[in-house]
């Protein structure tokens, strides 16, 4: 979000929605800043660069596909896509480790080229925000630039970045587990477990199977509360897609399950009426975290 007109026109109202509420820690925004069918202008960035800097609470920002992986299109304008992912970099983390909106100081990958890579604690859960995007993790190649196929430019950007991913997520759970912290949270803009896939063997997902792998591992290892929270699908679902019998896991090639594993999406596009609220329940509770679905009070219409 924001995607149209109505929605762009509403953001404001969003943003104020969310300052209203000073129990907030912060906000996560899981990636899509704009629909996948308009253009990728730094002009638009910096408007909603603009927007984000008026939260009054700390602002946790992963891309999404949509402001850099698919920007190849020609009604995005035809981009580079690793050129937009320079330019959504510049824009909205101009200083790494700190976050935008209030500043709030976050561990970050930025020496290593990956300033969006972040984590941070809140209280005694542990918090991880991985770039993540939909698209096949990026592998969906340039047609809006002539391509059939992944170019070495862009293999390259994904198997570099997976790796920069995968440590993240191993230095998070390694911490968590350091600091015996009831919960692990991982947020990414990729919804790697669609459930409007009746099938996964028909999907185009592979790209995401090295990142899979480190989530089971890290998780089991962890052995408490793991909580994924993606966007991408755009419509609310809380599931167990790593559970045993997921057709998920022989997708991905995985024999182990991950059972402590909890994935919630957002919804989005269209249907972003409403954000997904967190609240970290009382020491010795079933969950360690309850969400809530907060209507927005003035949606686009």
């Amino acid at each position: 979000m924001p995607y149209g007109k109505a929605e762009i026109a509403a953001f404001p109202s969003y943003i104020q929605d969310l300052n209203a509420h000073r129990e907030l820690d912060f906000v996560g925004h899981l990636g899509d800043i704009k629909s996948g069918s308009s253009v990728c202008s730094d002009e638009y960035f910096a408007s909603i660069r603009s927007n984000f800097d008026t939260l009054t609470v700390p602002l946790v920002y992963t891309p999404g596909d949509n402001e850099w992986t698919d920007c190849h299109r020609t009604n995005n304008g035809a981009y580079n896509p690793i050129e937009r992912l320079a330019a959504v970099r510049n824009t909205f983390f101009p200083r790494p480790g700190v976050t935008l909106g209030a500043p709030m100081k976050v561990d970050s990958q930025a020496r290593a080229g990956y300033p969006e890579n972040v984590d941070f604690r809140t209280r005694d859960i542990s918090f991880t925000a991985v770039n993540i995007p939909g698209s096949n993790n990026s592998l969906v190649p340039w047609s809006g630039l002539g391509q059939t196929a992944p170019t070495p430019e862009q293999t390259a950007e994904v198997q570099a970045r997976t790796q920069a991913d995968i440590r993240q997520l191993t230095d998070t759970f390694q911490a968590a587990r350091r600091h015996r912290d009831r919960a692990v949270v991982v947020m990414t803009q990729a919804d790697m477990f669609d459930p409007t896939v009746t099938n996964p063997a028909t999907s185009d997902y592979a790209g995401y199977t090295p990142l899979v792998k480190a989530l089971i591992e890290q998780a089991n290892d962890f052995g408490g509360a793991v909580y994924l929270i993606n966007g991408d699908s755009h419509v609310f679902n809380e599931d167990h897609p790593l559970a045993s019998g997921s057709p998920w896991l022989a997708f991905y090639g995985q024999s182990t399950a991950a059972t402590n594993l909890t994935r919630l999406t957002v919804d989005g596009s269209s249907n972003a009426q409403d954000w997904l609220k967190a609240t970290e329940s009382p020491l010795g509770s079933a969950t360690p975290l309850v969400f809530e679905r907060v209507p927005f009070t003035h949606p686009a219409s």
